[in-house]
């Protein structure tokens, strides 16, 4: 099982102009340990949304790579999300599902992926050619390449450690978080719009 930290230093190490849409809780919170900056986006609520958010930023910022960093119980609640997200395929989105097989924000009940629920294989399913399953910190370099590369749809699923990590958390409001990535996305005048 990976580190979900060390996971989240390796995927945004080098960035450049890579925006980040973090899931609820553990994902939020590695993506800020790594660093704050206006190009995450860390959600507090709305479970299973994250993905569809990661869609939606994609397909308006088609020249900048989107990386969603998501846990699995987020995107078994929101599965029919890769239906869509397979139809539109915007070539630099990528999805990256922290699987460890729990629920970690609600008390540690386990999740599907637990008791055999494959979502590399549903992504696949529903119509994502490059799904694959993410076991090595090795794996993770190919995948940050062809999140950079823009190159196509990505989906992975890295089966990391269910251990508790110290919290760091990113702002709570979310009209800040919101207007800090526009304004790092459009320009200072964003606002003004």
């Amino acid at each position: 099982m990976l580190d979900r930290r060390e996971l989240a230093r390796a995927v945004l190490s080098e960035r450049g102009d890579l925006l980040c849409v973090a899931g609820l809780g553990a994902p939020a919170w590695d993506i800020t340990a790594v660093g704050d900056t206006p190009q995450n986006l860390p959600l507090w609520g709305g479970m299973g949304g994250a993905a569809m958010i990661g869609l939606g930023l994609a397909l308006a910022q088609p020249s900048r790579p989107v990386l969603v960093i998501t846990g699995d119980g987020e995107m078994l609640m929101g599965i029919g999300s890769l239906a869509t997200i397979a139809v539109q395929a915007p070539p630099n989105l990528s999805i990256l599902v922290q699987d460890n097989e729990h629920y970690g924000e609600t008390g540690g009940q386990e999740t599907a992926t637990r008791h055999g629920v494959d979502l590399v294989a549903m992504a696949k399913g529903a119509g994502i050619r490059d799904a694959r399953l993410i076991t090595t910190m090795d794996q993770v370099a190919p995948f940050r390449a062809a999140a950079h590369a823009r190159a196509g749809l990505v989906f992975a699923v890295a089966k990391i450690d269910a251990a508790s990590k110290p919290l760091v958390l990113p702002p709570r409001e979310g009209a800040l978080l919101q207007a800090r990535m526009r304004e790092a996305i459009l320009g200072p005048a964003a606002h003004l719009e």
